[in-house]
Protein backbone atom coordinates (compact mmCIF):
# COMPACT_ATOMS: atom_id res chain seq x y z
CA UNK A 1 0.00 0.00 0.00
CA UNK A 2 3.09 2.50 1.42
CA UNK A 3 4.46 1.39 -2.36
CA UNK A 4 1.15 2.49 -4.44
CA UNK A 5 1.28 5.61 -2.78
CA UNK A 6 4.89 6.74 -3.45
CA UNK A 7 4.30 5.31 -7.06
CA UNK A 8 1.06 7.78 -7.21
CA UNK A 9 2.91 10.55 -5.32
CA UNK A 10 6.15 10.69 -7.94
CA UNK A 11 3.65 10.33 -11.51
CA UNK A 12 1.70 13.25 -9.72
CA UNK A 13 5.10 15.13 -9.26
CA UNK A 14 5.67 14.36 -13.01
CA UNK A 15 2.67 15.59 -13.98
CA UNK A 16 3.05 18.63 -12.69
CA UNK A 17 6.74 19.62 -14.03
CA UNK A 18 5.44 18.28 -17.59
CA UNK A 19 2.56 21.60 -17.41
CA UNK A 20 5.55 23.24 -15.78
CA UNK A 21 7.58 22.80 -18.95
CA UNK A 22 4.37 23.23 -21.07
CA UNK A 23 4.06 26.50 -19.77
CA UNK A 24 7.70 27.79 -19.98
CA UNK A 25 7.44 26.38 -23.54
CA UNK A 26 4.41 28.44 -24.47
CA UNK A 27 5.26 31.60 -22.40
CA UNK A 28 8.65 31.63 -24.59
CA UNK A 29 6.95 30.71 -27.72
CA UNK A 30 4.24 33.50 -27.11
CA UNK A 31 6.46 35.84 -25.29
CA UNK A 32 3.53 38.50 -24.72
CA UNK A 33 2.85 39.02 -21.11
CA UNK A 34 -0.75 39.72 -22.25
CA UNK A 35 -1.14 36.58 -23.78
CA UNK A 36 0.14 34.60 -20.93
CA UNK A 37 2.23 36.11 -18.14
CA UNK A 38 5.53 34.14 -16.37
CA UNK A 39 5.53 31.72 -13.89
CA UNK A 40 7.26 34.46 -11.76
CA UNK A 41 5.15 37.29 -12.46
CA UNK A 42 1.85 34.67 -11.41
CA UNK A 43 3.01 33.10 -8.68
CA UNK A 44 4.19 36.79 -7.54
CA UNK A 45 0.63 37.92 -7.82
CA UNK A 46 -0.92 35.06 -6.60
CA UNK A 47 1.23 35.71 -3.16
CA UNK A 48 -0.44 39.40 -3.62
CA UNK A 49 -3.70 37.30 -3.04
CA UNK A 50 -3.31 35.18 -0.47
CA UNK A 51 -1.77 38.17 1.68
CA UNK A 52 -5.13 40.45 1.25
CA UNK A 53 -8.49 40.43 2.71
CA UNK A 54 -10.28 40.82 -0.44
CA UNK A 55 -9.58 37.15 -1.67
CA UNK A 56 -10.43 35.41 1.13
CA UNK A 57 -13.62 36.79 1.45
CA UNK A 58 -14.24 36.31 -2.30
CA UNK A 59 -13.30 32.78 -1.41
CA UNK A 60 -15.44 32.44 1.47
CA UNK A 61 -18.83 33.64 -0.45
CA UNK A 62 -17.67 31.26 -3.69
CA UNK A 63 -17.09 28.25 -1.37
CA UNK A 64 -20.79 28.95 0.77
CA UNK A 65 -22.50 28.88 -2.72
CA UNK A 66 -20.62 25.96 -3.17
CA UNK A 67 -21.35 24.35 -0.76
CA UNK A 68 -25.03 24.81 -0.76
CA UNK A 69 -25.22 24.08 -3.80
CA UNK A 70 -23.96 20.61 -3.79
CA UNK A 71 -25.97 20.13 -0.26
CA UNK A 72 -29.25 20.99 -2.08
CA UNK A 73 -28.21 18.84 -4.86
CA UNK A 74 -27.57 15.92 -2.54
CA UNK A 75 -30.51 16.27 -0.47
CA UNK A 76 -33.00 16.32 -3.63
CA UNK A 77 -30.89 13.64 -5.54
CA UNK A 78 -31.19 11.22 -2.58
CA UNK A 79 -34.97 11.78 -2.12
CA UNK A 80 -35.79 11.63 -5.72
CA UNK A 81 -33.42 8.52 -6.38
CA UNK A 82 -35.13 6.71 -3.39
CA UNK A 83 -38.37 7.68 -4.75
CA UNK A 84 -37.57 6.68 -8.04
CA UNK A 85 -36.57 3.02 -6.54
CA UNK A 86 -40.19 2.94 -5.23
CA UNK A 87 -42.03 3.48 -7.69
CA UNK A 88 -41.48 3.26 -11.58
CA UNK A 89 -43.84 6.35 -12.40
CA UNK A 90 -41.74 8.57 -10.91
CA UNK A 91 -38.65 7.23 -12.34
CA UNK A 92 -40.56 7.37 -15.54
CA UNK A 93 -41.66 11.42 -14.92
CA UNK A 94 -37.88 12.11 -14.31
CA UNK A 95 -35.73 10.63 -16.67
CA UNK A 96 -36.94 13.39 -19.37
CA UNK A 97 -36.27 15.95 -16.97
CA UNK A 98 -32.97 14.37 -15.74
CA UNK A 99 -31.84 14.38 -19.43
CA UNK A 100 -32.63 17.61 -20.23
CA UNK A 101 -30.82 19.52 -17.23
CA UNK A 102 -27.95 17.21 -19.09
CA UNK A 103 -28.02 18.58 -22.34
CA UNK A 104 -28.97 22.32 -21.48
CA UNK A 105 -26.17 25.03 -22.32
CA UNK A 106 -24.85 25.79 -19.49
CA UNK A 107 -24.19 29.65 -20.17
CA UNK A 108 -28.03 29.79 -21.79
CA UNK A 109 -29.28 29.08 -18.22
CA UNK A 110 -27.18 31.66 -16.46
CA UNK A 111 -28.46 34.17 -18.72
CA UNK A 112 -31.59 33.53 -18.34
CA UNK A 113 -31.43 33.10 -14.83
CA UNK A 114 -29.87 36.53 -14.64
CA UNK A 115 -33.17 37.81 -15.48
CA UNK A 116 -34.90 36.64 -12.79
CA UNK A 117 -32.31 36.38 -9.76
CA UNK A 118 -29.76 38.28 -8.89
CA UNK A 119 -26.26 37.68 -9.34
CA UNK A 120 -24.99 36.34 -5.87
CA UNK A 121 -27.99 34.13 -6.31
CA UNK A 122 -27.88 32.37 -9.76
CA UNK A 123 -24.67 31.03 -10.09
CA UNK A 124 -26.45 28.85 -6.79
CA UNK A 125 -29.30 27.97 -9.27
CA UNK A 126 -26.96 26.88 -11.77
CA UNK A 127 -24.43 24.49 -10.02
CA UNK A 128 -27.56 23.09 -8.76
CA UNK A 129 -29.12 22.35 -12.10
CA UNK A 130 -25.74 21.34 -13.12
CA UNK A 131 -25.17 18.89 -10.13
CA UNK A 132 -28.66 17.37 -9.17
CA UNK A 133 -28.27 14.86 -12.40
CA UNK A 134 -25.22 14.24 -11.63
CA UNK A 135 -26.06 13.40 -8.09
CA UNK A 136 -29.15 11.77 -8.84
CA UNK A 137 -27.64 9.55 -11.44
CA UNK A 138 -25.23 8.38 -8.96
CA UNK A 139 -27.67 7.38 -5.92
CA UNK A 140 -29.88 5.84 -8.70
CA UNK A 141 -27.22 3.18 -9.80
CA UNK A 142 -26.53 2.76 -6.18
CA UNK A 143 -29.87 1.76 -5.13
CA UNK A 144 -30.42 0.00 -7.98
CA UNK A 145 -26.73 -2.37 -7.34
CA UNK A 146 -28.33 -2.84 -4.28
CA UNK A 147 -31.44 -3.88 -4.72
CA UNK A 148 -29.95 -6.33 -7.60
CA UNK A 149 -27.97 -7.94 -4.50
CA UNK A 150 -30.03 -7.85 -1.98
CA UNK A 151 -33.77 -7.36 -3.16
CA UNK A 152 -34.66 -11.51 -3.57
CA UNK A 153 -32.97 -11.63 0.35
CA UNK A 154 -35.21 -8.68 1.55
CA UNK A 155 -38.54 -9.63 0.06
CA UNK A 156 -37.84 -13.26 1.17
CA UNK A 157 -37.75 -12.38 4.84
CA UNK A 158 -40.31 -9.81 3.78
CA UNK A 159 -38.56 -6.60 4.82
CA UNK A 160 -41.18 -3.63 4.45
CA UNK A 161 -39.98 -0.89 1.74
CA UNK A 162 -39.31 1.80 4.23
CA UNK A 163 -37.05 -0.59 6.09
CA UNK A 164 -35.41 -1.83 2.90
CA UNK A 165 -34.78 1.90 1.76
CA UNK A 166 -33.55 3.15 4.88
CA UNK A 167 -32.00 0.30 6.22
CA UNK A 168 -30.53 -1.28 3.89
CA UNK A 169 -30.37 0.17 0.10
CA UNK A 170 -29.18 3.98 1.71
CA UNK A 171 -26.52 2.97 3.63
CA UNK A 172 -25.47 0.74 1.37
CA UNK A 173 -25.46 2.98 -1.09
CA UNK A 174 -23.93 5.46 0.66
CA UNK A 175 -19.70 4.82 0.33
CA UNK A 176 -20.51 4.37 -3.93
CA UNK A 177 -22.27 7.90 -3.62
CA UNK A 178 -19.23 9.67 -1.13
CA UNK A 179 -16.69 8.02 -3.34
CA UNK A 180 -18.36 10.22 -6.39
CA UNK A 181 -18.92 13.04 -4.09
CA UNK A 182 -15.73 14.84 -4.50
CA UNK A 183 -15.93 14.98 -8.20
CA UNK A 184 -19.06 16.13 -8.06
CA UNK A 185 -17.99 19.17 -5.38
CA UNK A 186 -15.11 20.05 -7.67
CA UNK A 187 -17.36 19.98 -10.31
CA UNK A 188 -19.77 22.56 -8.58
CA UNK A 189 -16.94 24.98 -7.62
CA UNK A 190 -16.44 24.69 -11.89
CA UNK A 191 -19.91 25.57 -12.40
CA UNK A 192 -20.28 28.24 -9.31
CA UNK A 193 -16.77 30.17 -10.64
CA UNK A 194 -18.06 29.99 -13.79
CA UNK A 195 -21.51 31.47 -12.99
CA UNK A 196 -19.59 34.24 -11.41
CA UNK A 197 -17.90 35.61 -13.81
CA UNK A 198 -20.49 35.47 -16.60
CA UNK A 199 -22.99 37.69 -13.44
CA UNK A 200 -20.10 39.31 -12.38
CA UNK A 201 -20.85 38.43 -9.35
CA UNK A 202 -19.65 40.58 -6.19
CA UNK A 203 -16.99 39.84 -3.70
CA UNK A 204 -16.35 35.87 -5.56
CA UNK A 205 -14.06 33.98 -7.33
CA UNK A 206 -15.36 34.59 -10.25
CA UNK A 207 -15.81 38.09 -10.11
CA UNK A 208 -12.09 38.59 -9.29
CA UNK A 209 -11.82 36.87 -12.73
CA UNK A 210 -14.20 39.00 -14.21
CA UNK A 211 -12.18 42.06 -13.17
CA UNK A 212 -8.65 40.84 -14.09
CA UNK A 213 -9.92 40.26 -17.61
CA UNK A 214 -11.57 43.72 -18.04
CA UNK A 215 -8.47 45.16 -16.54
CA UNK A 216 -6.16 43.29 -18.47
CA UNK A 217 -4.24 42.05 -15.62
CA UNK A 218 -3.49 38.16 -17.09
CA UNK A 219 -1.43 37.12 -13.63
CA UNK A 220 -3.86 37.66 -11.44
CA UNK A 221 -6.73 36.00 -13.69
CA UNK A 222 -4.03 33.23 -14.23
CA UNK A 223 -3.00 33.21 -10.23
CA UNK A 224 -6.87 33.17 -9.74
CA UNK A 225 -7.84 30.21 -12.08
CA UNK A 226 -4.49 28.37 -10.37
CA UNK A 227 -5.39 28.92 -6.92
CA UNK A 228 -9.75 27.89 -7.88
CA UNK A 229 -7.68 24.35 -9.55
CA UNK A 230 -5.88 23.52 -6.16
CA UNK A 231 -9.47 24.24 -4.08
CA UNK A 232 -11.10 21.78 -6.41
CA UNK A 233 -7.95 19.38 -5.73
CA UNK A 234 -8.41 19.67 -1.91
CA UNK A 235 -12.29 19.42 -2.21
CA UNK A 236 -11.77 16.27 -3.97
CA UNK A 237 -8.77 14.90 -1.15
CA UNK A 238 -10.76 16.10 1.67
CA UNK A 239 -13.86 13.99 0.23
CA UNK A 240 -11.44 11.06 -0.47
CA UNK A 241 -10.37 11.02 2.65
CA UNK A 242 -13.55 10.97 4.48
CA UNK A 243 -14.57 8.03 2.69
CA UNK A 244 -12.03 6.23 3.35
CA UNK A 245 -12.43 6.71 6.91
CA UNK A 246 -15.91 6.03 6.55
CA UNK A 247 -15.00 2.55 4.53
CA UNK A 248 -12.19 1.40 7.66
CA UNK A 249 -15.02 2.51 10.08
CA UNK A 250 -16.98 0.04 8.72
CA UNK A 251 -14.94 -2.67 8.07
Amino acid sequence: MKLRLDKNFVFSLLSVALLWLLWLAMYYGVKNDYVLPSIGATFEEMGKLLAGRSFWRAFGNTLLRTFCAFVFSLVAGVLLAASARLFRGVRAFLAPLISVLRTVPTMAIILVLLLWTTPAFAPVVVSVLVLFPATYAAVLAALDDAEENFGDLARAFRVSTGRRIFKMYLPLAAPPVLKQAGGIFSMGLKITVSGEVLASTYRSLGGLMQEAKSFVQMPQLLALTILTVVLGFILEGLCALVYHLIVRWRA
